[in-house]
């Protein structure tokens, strides 16, 4: 027999395997003749990701770049628009050389763009792809918006006030048409959620604080990423604005642009401006031609504005949104919304809140207009002040207050949070000023979930939910449906106990069966013959002997029973499962044990 020879690939040929399928980093900047940090860009906008090959043929420490990918990078136009500015920035610091400073002045400003809308165009041929994908886009813009502007980390002031247009135009949709759902203060910032056109989307949100810019950040590949959410949520805010029959982008009052009210701003213009199809307003045609000589002016003192609120940007706090009240109710779309829209609209309905100087403004107006608040602040450009006898509730977060009034409470912020994420108008008692509030419980932790832990102010939430919409909370272990026909109670609690004894009487015979098949293998092995009355009393003695065993390890048996018949596959699978659980309760438990430490502690003090 010829013993087969191992076929070697000649020099030249084509490759096979992984070798042809993926590329790593270093070849793939090769073909593509660019740089590291371009590459990382192109990256970024067009969604390529490094791969994992089952096999890394040139080591584990190298990254790998599937070929398709990088002959889709290769022809990406962007790639010549950037030799074109890098070329063009040779031009610049050739004529800065020459102490030209006219022509390096003229040519940075005829210095070629990269647009980005093709590229968003080919990610998200589809809107609902687009809102999918935007948690992250509105994080990142909201952190740009709280940043301020520092030439050595090149975040530029034209970038941090688009950023922060972009927030509130935003903030203003959601809270117009009532899509907030949860929010939640944490260290890191004010987590949001709502639900736009079917999909939820998670942003957070930093707190009104100075931002300090570590150096450990990697500025330069969060700008790439900046790149591309701007346009990309100017899209999307355009797409919703005509949604609900409004012009984008919105006009803006210039007094209060400069007094930092954009919010409450664009919560004026989004009443005044409802369109006479839906609305059936009548507005003649001398008012439409002064919305549009209006319109060209505030395009033509755009530029003129940008600059003022930057002159203003160290005189006031760098993340004052302004009010979203006065909301009109003649909403487009009012008969398709749905029932979680229409009860979040009704929450703070007919009550009027203002804010004092050292409440989270921006917060607080953006949440209590989104529910059906009506809001104002202490300062210029609010619609009301402080002496309205018509505020039903004033949010202030110190104990000291010069005068009170007697017709409306005194709370804490965390009522209104805690409020949204109830769907409830709780008690005020625990929330007044000076007095501890009660814990501030996550939204999005789960408490249905089996052996999950649930904290105190948890089940009294439950309750008072319950009592709101007039129902009867369940016994641990019964559902809804139980309680609408207790008779399914006493029929399962029968069908359960029926279906125990037949188990058990089987797993008896089936025992008996065993030692009596065992007594008659011994009698053969000593010669004795077999007898039916021998048989009738071995089984009457096996009997006696089952009946002295408990129920809980006949249960034990039936399901050692059962992991036996499962596969090998479904029963790693169950001891997972078992493990997950066991895992779960472990940490129940303990969160429960340090809990009755604090009560003791705390029963100890008092």
């Amino acid at each position: 027999m010829v013993k087969a020879v191992k076929h070697y690939r000649p020099p030249g040929k084509k490759k096979e395997g992984n070798a042809a399928k993926f590329v790593t980093r270093s070849q793939a900047l090769k073909q593509l003749q660019i740089s590291l940090p371009l590459f990382r860009k192109l990256c970024i906008l067009k969604g390529v990701t490094p791969r994992e090959p089952k096999k890394k043929f040139k080591g584990t420490h190298q990254t790998y770049y599937h070929v398709k990918d990088v002959a889709f990078l290769h022809h990406e136009p962007l790639v010549e628009i950037h030799r074109a500015i890098r070329v063009h920035e040779r031009k610049i610091k050739k004529a800065e050389a020459k102490k030209n400073h006219e022509r390096a002045t003229r040519l940075r400003e005829k210095t070629p763009k990269p647009k980005i809308d093709r590229i968003i165009r080919q990610r998200y041929p589809r809107f609902v792809d687009a809102l999918g994908e935007l948690d992250d886009c509105l994080t990142m813009v909201h952190l740009f918006a709280a940043l301020p502007a520092s030439e050595s980390k090149k975040i530029e002031v034209e970038c941090v006030h688009k950023c922060r247009r972009l927030a509130h135009e935003w903030q203003a949709f959601i809270s117009r048409t009532h899509k907030l759902r949860k929010t939640f203060v944490s260290v890191k910032g004010i987590y949001y959620q709502a639900e736009v056109e079917g999909q939820t989307i998670t942003w957070l949100t930093p707190h009104s604080l100075q931002q300090v810019v570590s150096d450990d950040v990697d500025i330069t590949t969060m700008l790439n990423f900046l790149q591309l959410y701007e346009p990309l949520l100017s899209f999307v805010n355009f797409r919703l604005y005509q949604s609900i029959n409004l012009k984008y982008p919105p006009i803006l009052d210039p007094r209060l642009e400069a007094l930092a009210a954009d919010l409450y701003a664009l919560s004026r213009y989004a009443s005044a401006n409802t369109r006479s199809s839906v609305v059936n307003s009548e507005v003649s045609q001398a008012e439409s031609e002064q919305a549009e000589t209006k319109l060209k002016e505030a395009e033509t003192g755009n530029e003129t504005s940008e600059l003022r609120l930057a002159q203003l940007q160290h005189q006031l706090p760098s993340n004052e949104p302004g009010a979203l009240m006065h909301l009109v109710d003649e909403v487009t779309g009012e008969d398709e919304e749905d029932q979680d829209t229409k009860e979040c609209k009704k929450l703070f309905k007919n009550m009027k809140f203002f804010l004092s100087r050292e409440v989270p403004r921006e917060s607080m107006l953006f949440v209590i207009p989104a529910f059906g608040g009506i809001v104002s602040w202490e300062g210029e450009g609010a619609p009301f002040g402080e002496s309205d006898q018509s505020i039903s509730h004033q949010i202030v977060d110190r104990e000291a207050q010069g005068h009170r009034f007697l017709s409306r409470e005194y709370i804490q912020p965390q009522w209104v949070y805690d409020c949204v994420n109830a769907q409830i108008i709780l008690p005020t008692e625990s929330y007044l000023v000076g007095r501890t509030p009660p814990p501030h419980l996550s939204p999005f932790i789960n408490y249905d979930e089996e052996g999950a832990y649930i904290p105190d102010y948890a089940k009294t939430i439950q309750h008072l939910q319950a009592a709101a919409r007039k129902e009867i909370l369940p016994l641990p272990g019964v559902g809804k449906e139980d309680l609408e026909d207790p008779q399914n109670l006493l029929v399962e609690g029968v069908k359960d106990r029926a279906e125990a004894n037949d188990a058990a009487q089987r797993k008896q015979k089936m025992m008996i069966l065993e030692k009596q098949y065992h007594d008659d293998l011994k009698k053969e092995l000593q010669g004795v013959t077999y007898t039916s009355a021998g048989s009738k009393e071995t089984s009457t003695g096996v009997v006696q002997l089952q009946t002295g065993e408990s129920t809980s390890n006949v249960q034990e048996n039936v399901d050692d029973m059962g992991k036996l018949m499962l596969s090998r596959k479904k029963r790693k699978l169950l001891e997972a499962m078992e493990k997950s659980i066991k895992r779960k309760q472990a940490k129940n438990d303990l969160v429960k044990h340090r809990k009755k430490k604090i009560d003791e502690a705390q029963g100890q003090r008092s």
